[in-house]
């Protein structure tokens, strides 16, 4: 075992708590969502004359961030433009806010017609964690975490969850800022030199990277796992059930 590899599981050990993201880390819901998505921006991006979209959208420009800023931000890479618009504005094609809550009823759709269940691995990973004494929390963007784990039936796992309703009714910044990881820390009453994030995304590698956190592990469910080291992953895994010979 490399020196690294020693160290790594040395802060692993010494560590008091594990910060999940949700989607791609605990469940694969971001299968669900890149339907979505996919859904919502292939025949928009076509009726306006714009280059067609793709997987790699998802990840360059979606993925990891609220709802309202992949939105955005995906409409900035292809020079299109629309008024931000509110949280309340019907599903359609008239703000940021409205293409967003239309995709948001393909993707509550989906999972009511298909369900969930959280990666074997994941699941794993999380019981034993749990039975170690670590302090666990989820941190989402999505502002369906609540249905999702009820849904994948690990809601009980959980008390502290701060995801997308928590961040716009306290008004953190999401991600890649660390503001959302940081509020998870403090609620479980831990330092976040204690805690360990886990992201499948750049924008969450980011955020764990920039929050002065123990150990940030990248899960690669697709991203790659040189993408996720450049964007700040200490470690890269494939699986969440990798990292069970480092639980104390």
């Amino acid at each position: 075992m490399t020196e690294t590899a020693v160290r790594d599981q040395t802060r692993i050990a010494s560590s008091k708590a594990f910060l999940f993201d949700l989607d791609g880390v605990l469940t694969p819901t971001v299968d669900v969502h890149m339907r979505a998505w996919s859904r919502l921006f292939t025949p928009y991006l076509e009726a306006h004359g714009a280059a067609p979209y793709s997987d790699d959208d998802y990840y360059l420009h979606i993925d990891g961030k609220p709802r309202f800023d992949g939105v955005k931000s995906l409409l900035d890479s292809r020079g299109l433009s629309l008024p931000d618009g509110t949280p309340d504005d019907p599903a359609g094609e008239g703000t940021v806010w409205a293409l967003g809550n239309r995709k948001n009823d393909a993707f509550a759709a989906a999972l009511r017609e298909d369900g969930i269940a959280p990666y074997p691995g994941s699941a794993v990973m999380l019981d034993r964690a749990i039975a170690a004494g670590y302090e666990v929390a989820v941190v989402s963007s999505s502002r369906n975490a609540e249905a999702v784990l009820t849904t994948a039936g690990i809601r009980d796992r959980f008390d502290v969850i701060v995801d997308g309703m928590v961040a716009a009714a306290e008004g953190i910044s999401g991600k890649p800022a660390p503001d959302t990881y940081q509020r998870a820390a403090t609620l479980l009453g831990l330092p976040t030199s204690e805690c360990i994030v886990v992201e499948d995304a750049h924008s969450g590698v980011q955020a764990g990277r920039d929050g002065d956190f123990a150990l940030v592990i990248g899960v690669d469910r697709g991203v790659g796992a040189q993408e996720l080291l450049d964007s700040g992953a200490d470690i890269v895994v494939d699986d969440l059930d990798e990292l069970l010979p480092s639980l104390r």
